[in-house]
């Protein structure tokens, strides 16, 4: 992949991981039944998917993250 769509791929991961944050905090709501989507499983894999694509991105930059 190429630094742009890193970049895109990126963002889109921690805007995903930021609003499955701000779902998950909301209080629970009785009225309304059991939540069926687990916004912080969401928010945890969203994140951990970000840190992979910013180690690609240093990669990209030219900075070697792995052995040598």
């Amino acid at each position: 992949m190429d630094m742009q769509v890193t970049i895109g791929i990126g963002v889109a991961l921690a805007a995903l991981a930021v609003f499955a944050g701000w779902r998950g905090a909301r209080p629970w709501d009785p009225r309304r039944g059991p939540r069926l989507v687990p916004w912080r499983g969401i928010m945890v894999t969203a994140a951990a998917f970000l840190l992979v694509a910013i180690v690609h991105l240093v990669n990209l930059l030219g900075v070697t993250t792995g052995r040598p």
